[in-house]
């Protein structure tokens, strides 16, 4: 990479960080801004109330960081979900250009704001790369068999000479997104509460315009992960909560394809049904257990009623 092109102002970017009680993680992720070179014009923390010592935290970065501080504490926890559509909305009424999306449990790299604005001349939505919490470098699944719903896990992970690779998802650790996108689609859906909000978020963004995963490292997790090494991918550990919402928001996932006019009973219940296998791999491999399956059930429960609800709509776009 050679340095960002000039029609990149970094001032006009926002970093947008959701937390939730892992004030030492913060720590680690503020720190790291500290360091950048350049910094954004602002970043934005959204808290889902917290009972740590999170805003005693913020408050101990604000003199020293290096730019505009802007905290939020919800009064009730809304998941990952809730708080990253909450940080979009205030970066983009702040008047962020560039929104970047991250959780609080990873670090910035030095120079990553400048990796991730050399390619905004180009593209509108850009996911960096990371690495791992051993120094490895983590493959994320950028593309999805769109009308089962799931990531492809052996899309190709290599780069060309081009340096980038078309996707058709998204993940709120290191999205990269203008706000003219942003605009287009609304705000991320935050009645996922956990798990398939990004990929869906990623999946109406390059809807819109040609959404790209570049080969520039710009994060680094800092939260060690039970998993599963298979080789070319990861399968981290899970909890009963994760495992209650895949299922559930599968719905979510469904009534989105509805509107969009993707959707396909058959291979979108394949898709599901390949999703409650997976879940129940990462039980027996990563976890070594079979307790947590009564969550699956569940949430294939509760999201079957969800998707019966005719009254259902997608969020709406910002214009106007």
């Amino acid at each position: 990479m050679t340095a960002a092109p000039a029609a990149f102002d970094p001032s006009t970017a926002t970093i947008v960080i959701v937390t939730y009680n892992r004030s030492h993680l913060l720590t680690g992720l503020l720190t790291s801004i500290t360091a950048m070179d350049p910094k954004p014009g602002r970043i934005v923390i959204i808290d889902n109330a917290s009972v740590d010592d999170t805003t005693d935290v913020v408050e101990s970065f604000r003199e020293d960081i290096g730019t505009e501080i802007v905290y939020r504490r919800l009064e009730t926890n809304t998941g990952g979900s809730g708080g990253f559509s909450e940080g979009m909305r205030t970066a983009y009424d702040l008047g962020a250009e560039w929104i970047w999306m991250m959780d609080d449990d990873v670090e910035v790299l030095p120079d990553g704001l400048a990796r991730m604005g050399f390619w905004t001349p180009r593209f509108k939505s850009i996911q960096g790369r990371r690495y791992d919490y051993d120094g490895s470098e983590f493959y994320w699944q950028y593309r999805i068999a769109e009308r089962m719903g799931i990531p492809i896990p052996f899309a190709p992970s290599g780069f060309d000479t081009s340096g980038y690779k078309e996707m058709n998802s998204g993940c709120f650790e290191g999205m990269f997104i203008h706000r003219s996108v942003v605009k287009q689609i609304g705000l991320p859906d935050p009645r996922f509460f956990i798990y398939w909000d990004d990929q869906m978020y990623g999946w109406l963004a390059s809807r819109r315009t040609t959404a790209v995963i570049v080969d520039e490292f710009a994060l680094r997790r800092t939260r060690e992960i039970k998993q599963w090494d298979m080789g070319i991918r990861h399968m981290n550990a899970s909890s009963n909560a994760y495992r209650f919402y895949i299922m559930r928001n599968r719905a979510y996932i469904k009534n989105y394809y509805r509107v969009h006019g993707v959707y396909n009973p058959v291979l979108f219940g394949l898709g599901t049904a390949m999703t409650f296998g997976k879940e129940l791999i990462r039980l027996v491999f990563v976890e070594r257990t079979v307790r947590g399956t009564s969550n699956l059930f569940r949430g294939l429960k509760e999201g079957g009623r969800l998707g019966r609800d005719r009254s259902w709509q997608p969020m709406p776009p910002l214009e106007g």
